[in-house]
């Protein structure tokens, strides 16, 4: 399993603990306290302020409600999609704000624009999970298509041949393979270095009036 797989890497997993308090040098858990030198957040975040100042309902994350066609209430030409918008889906769970949500979602408001072009009643959303995959470690990873759950180094292929197939365009396919390949047998990280000219318009004119020219030396 994923945790198993974590504790195998040293990562101490505490489930059903509810972070109180994050504090300089510290993590609070209800009353208990543990020391920490770096605190990572990858936990949910609220959404954009965007939601809020269109004056119509959100929920307490400030994701707008949204229509089963993903329309506004009382703004049937308003479609909000992607992490912004919040919809059940047929068993009362919210559905989560990840990118293949909101690519279905892209293209059924697409579908459904175009049924209004027609003159045609519009279709609800219903979001397809095609499965979960995720990356926990070095050739190591847990995947979930419904009932078939596998964990491992088949589970870290599954999601780097799935992940280079959605990649657009072939010769981004073949670089991320390479680079992948470069960092999984040599343990290092390839480096896109990007150089050139990268001073702003203007910063020549500020940089000659409150320095000292590049040729000057102070005795």
């Amino acid at each position: 399993s994923a945790v198993d797989q974590l504790q195998r890497l040293g990562v101490e997993v505490q489930t059903s603990s509810l972070v109180t308090g994050i504090e300089p040098g510290a993590v609070r858990m209800g009353e208990a306290r543990t020391p920490a030198a770096v605190i990572l957040w990858a936990a949910g975040v609220a959404a954009s302020p965007l939601g809020k100042k269109l004056g119509v309902p959100v929920d307490r994350a400030g994701r707008v409600l949204v229509n089963p066609d993903l329309s506004i209430a009382g703004h049937p030409e308003v479609f909000v999609i992607g992490d912004l918008a919040a919809l059940k889906d047929e068993h009362g769970k919210l559905l989560p704000g990840v990118a293949p949500v909101a690519m279905q979602e892209g293209t059924a408001t697409a579908k459904n624009i175009q049924r209004d072009l027609e003159s045609k009643s519009r279709e609800n959303f219903h979001y397809v999970d095609k499965g979960s995959l995720a990356t926990i470690g070095r050739a190591a990873a847990v995947a979930d298509f419904g009932k078939f759950h596998v964990s491992g180094f088949i589970a870290w292929l599954s999601w780097l041949f799935i992940h280079i197939f959605f990649l657009i365009g072939f010769r981004n396919r073949i670089i991320v393979l390479i680079q992948w390949a470069w960092s999984y047998f040599t343990y290092e990280r390839g480096a896109r270095l990007i150089t050139g000219d990268t001073r702003l318009p203007g910063w020549d004119d500020q940089e000659s009036t409150h320095s000292e020219p590049a040729n000057q030396r102070v005795g």
